[in-house]
């Protein structure tokens, strides 16, 4: 009776506690993994035999409770609300339960302590997978989840480049490539670019690719056209009324994303620079308000409710047991036209 009375008490973490190891650890015994070292798995087997312990079939019946949570921290913008919209599409689609979390307390220096009871506690509550939008995921929290075998899926990562990231995007480079070879076929020569931060990887590929269409023109690049800060209308704003205050202002400027550009379309007014007859604009995202300005905005198109369902379909496919085929995985890009570029003015 004894026996069964502890049988019927005994847990994972009972388990765990008593073999001295990790509940990672384990659980690779339980599910024969074959990172784990002989001496180690003799004991689990021996501690599970010790309590009785029999794995339950309820996480699998369940499969995990399909939790996912999703990890941002902005939600205001058009941007995110529109990948939001498809990570919920597709989290309703696969019946999966969907929380929002902001990033905890100095999250990118989180100790690997304090990572370990992060995922801890989301594992806890019965979440089956990560998506990290748009926010960096420090290396302490990733070796936390692989160690966890908790899964996690980035949207436009920053300041990641870590092997372990398994990410989606779309085709930045040929995204900004598209929007300066766009204005440099309408004439213009002297190109600005406005751009996110410099940990954004998006950002940095989009940077190339207007280098790209640049270098292919012939034209130098001028580092009084070039400007980085955050994604944001208040920053295009600011960049947009300095670099039209230069003695020899830009007749196009190329944006990272939609809200830098119409910050830069607000500098133009400010100014009086007429848009698109003195001055062409580009931003990226294609976002609904790219259609509600004044003149309506050109913009790179990328599918960001497609990013958001390809997330959920990657971490749930992760959480069963199905890797991906690429730790980096892209969407297609398309620049849609519209008033706010146009022809350069003759000098």
């Amino acid at each position: 009776m004894r026996g069964r009375s502890r049988s019927e008490r005994a847990t994972l973490a009972d388990v765990a506690r008593l073999a001295g190891v990790s509940p990672a650890t384990a659980s690779k015994v339980l599910n024969g993994r074959s990172d784990v070292g002989a001496a180690t798995r003799d004991l689990v087997l021996a501690t599970i035999a010790e309590l009785g312990y029999k794995p339950t079939t309820a996480r699998r019946d369940l499969q995990r409770e399909r939790t996912l949570v999703t990890v941002l921290d902005i939600v205001e913008s058009r941007y995110a609300g529109t990948v939001l919209q498809g990570i919920l599409v597709a989290a309703t689609a696969a019946q999966a339960e969907l929380l929002l979390r902001l990033p905890p307390p100095d999250w990118t220096g989180t100790s690997r302590t304090a990572a370990r009871a992060w995922v801890a506690e989301l594992q806890a509550s019965g979440v089956a997978g990560v998506v990290a939008l748009a926010v960096a995921v420090p290396d302490s929290v990733l070796v936390a989840a692989e160690e966890a075998e908790l899964p996690v899926v980035t949207i436009d990562p920053i300041d990641t480049t870590d092997s372990r990231v398994v990410s989606i995007g779309s085709t930045n480079w040929a995204g900004g490539r598209s929007a300066t070879e766009h204005v440099l076929r309408l004439g213009h020569r002297r190109i600005g670019w406005i751009g996110g931060p410099l940990g954004s990887a998006p950002s940095a590929e989009r940077f190339h690719g207007y280098q790209a269409a640049l270098h292919a023109a012939g034209i130098t690049l001028e580092h009084a056209l070039i400007r980085h800060d955050t994604f944001s209308v208040e920053a295009g704003l600011r960049h947009g009324r300095a670099m039209l205050a230069l003695g020899e202002r830009p007749t196009a400027i190329v944006a990272g994303n939609d809200e830098i550009a119409v910050g830069v379309l607000a500098a133009a007014r400010e100014l009086r620079i007429a848009v698109p007859a003195e001055l062409s604009v580009t931003g990226f995202d294609d976002t609904p308000q790219a259609q509600w300005t004044t003149p309506r905005l050109t913009s790179v198109g990328q599918p960001l409710a497609g990013m958001g369902r390809m997330a959920v379909e990657t971490v749930l496919g992760m959480a069963g047991g199905v890797q991906p085929a690429s730790r980096h995985l892209e969407l297609a890009t398309t620049l849609n036209v519209r008033d706010s570029t146009g022809p350069a003015t003759p000098a």
